[in-house]
């Protein structure tokens, strides 16, 4: 049996944002782009993995989310606990050189971490961990 990942989903609070970060920043692709406003499902990922997207979408439209689960979501959200995604880069001195120039929020500079491998950190617009590791 084989199983991929085709699509993994991160919550945006500002598709224009979010866009800019993905996009712009790390340069995917938009696979994607429905919805209208911040209601927007922005479909992105890696040129060269077309089989495999990064859903933004807005966290808080899944039917059944009572009131009080809005406000958890949007206070994680906001503190950078909501969510994490973690890439891979062969460069990631150019990467990390790339991304900060750009204006993404530095969480990291790339460190040699205790576990073996080489990593740095940033946060997406809607508050999403995003660490990127050296291949």
């Amino acid at each position: 049996m084989k199983i991929t990942i085709h699509q993994t989903f991160l919550p945006h609070n500002d598709p224009e944002a979010s866009l800019a970060f993905y996009r712009d920043a790390l340069g995917f692709e938009v696979r994607g782009d429905v919805g209208q406003g911040k209601m927007r499902w922005i479909a992105v990922g890696p040129a060269d993995q077309p089989d495999t997207s990064v859903v933004l979408s807005p966290p808080v439209a899944a039917p059944g989310i009572t009131d009080d689960e809005r406000r958890t979501i949007t206070e994680m959200m906001a503190k950078g606990t909501y969510a994490m995604i973690m890439f891979a880069t062969k460069d990631l001195d150019g990467t990390f050189t790339r991304l900060r120039d750009r204006g993404a929020e530095v969480v990291q500079e790339p460190t040699e971490q205790a576990r073996g491998i080489r990593d740095c950190a940033f946060r997406d617009p809607a508050g999403t961990l995003v660490r990127i590791q050296e291949l």
